[in-house]
């Protein structure tokens, strides 16, 4: 009875101190620096959008001007409205190019995660091998394998090479690994689910928060994407934001009023994204809840 009522009371409350963590001067300091070099480039963006082409290069650099409805005036109807159209080019190539990516990783992650066949360990060394690759070294071997097939020059010549990403591949296989247990697939397939009914009912919720970080880092890949829309487009009606802003600078190289334009073109091309990152903030924070208390 003793052994029983001892074994039932309450246990003491532990009389450790909890570390508290003690607050770094040096982070703190290195913080604040990556900070401001981050953000004063953005913030003389947004200034400068303000001013208009003599304000630009007479007052000083983050000094609000008097420009900012003009500027944006002439940005919409410069070339017949072009701006936008690269934007709608821009939310195309991302969106679409996130999406099919995302889909994509997670099936080969979840693969790799879940499943043993041969080669398996060489095939994600394979894609280990694919992440340190520079997009640069790939992308004249993409054009030309495009070109054989017909599709350079096209919107396919964007969106393809961007639907395979060895980065996010390697994500979802650790995505996988951690949010979905064997248990859970063993008893789906008991009851008698096939594996594509496993994958889309079971697999994709439990690592939908994962995904979402997969996909937001490939939409702000595509849309920063410059290099390969560079190759790959010659028609000026399928450029992306990036190639677009880049065509009003080598313009402007002889006639500074464009100066403004680009300039208010890049501040707005960032707005897309901010509302991509507000929006999809809270699933990243209960991402990293739940990986912090996997850990």
């Amino acid at each position: 009875m003793t052994v029983l009522a001892a074994s039932r009371r309450p246990a003491a409350p532990s009389t450790v101190p909890r570390r508290r963590p003690r607050f770094s001067p040096t982070a703190t300091i290195v913080l604040v620096v990556g900070a401001v070099y981050c953000l004063v480039p953005v913030a003389w963006v947004v200034v400068a959008a303000s001013k208009s082409p003599r304000e630009l290069f007479t007052s000083f650099s983050f000094l609000p001007g008097s420009g900012l409805a003009d500027n944006l005036v002439d940005l919409a109807t410069y070339g017949g409205g072009v701006f936008w159209q690269w934007g709608a080019n821009s939310i195309l190539y991302a969106g679409v190019g996130a999406v099919a990516s995302t889909v994509v990783s997670a099936m080969a992650g979840y693969a790799l995660a879940k499943f043993r066949f041969r080669g398996s360990d060489t095939l994600f060394a394979a894609i280990l091998a694919g992440v340190l690759v520079p997009g640069i070294v790939l992308a004249i071997p993409q054009y030309l394998l495009l070109a054989q097939l017909g599709l350079a020059g096209t919107t396919w010549s964007v969106l393809l090479p961007s639907i395979i990403n060895p980065f996010g591949i390697f994500l979802c296989r650790v995505f996988a690994q951690a949010a979905v247990p064997t248990d859970t697939l063993e008893a789906a397939r008991l009851d008698g689910a096939n594996e594509a009914r496993i994958f889309t009912t079971i697999v994709l919720p439990m690592m939908a928060q994962g995904l979402v970080t997969v996909f937001l880092l490939q939409f702000v890949g595509i849309w920063n994407n410059f290099l390969l829309p560079f190759i790959m487009l010659s028609d000026q009606r399928l450029y992306p934001i990036t190639l677009g802003l880049y065509t009003f600078l080598s313009r402007g190289a002889g006639d500074s009023d464009l100066y403004p334009l680009v300039i208010t073109g890049s501040a707005v091309s960032v707005i897309p994204l901010i509302v991509m990152v507000l929006l999809l903030q809270r699933f990243w924070r209960a991402d990293l809840l739940a990986g912090g208390l996997k850990g």
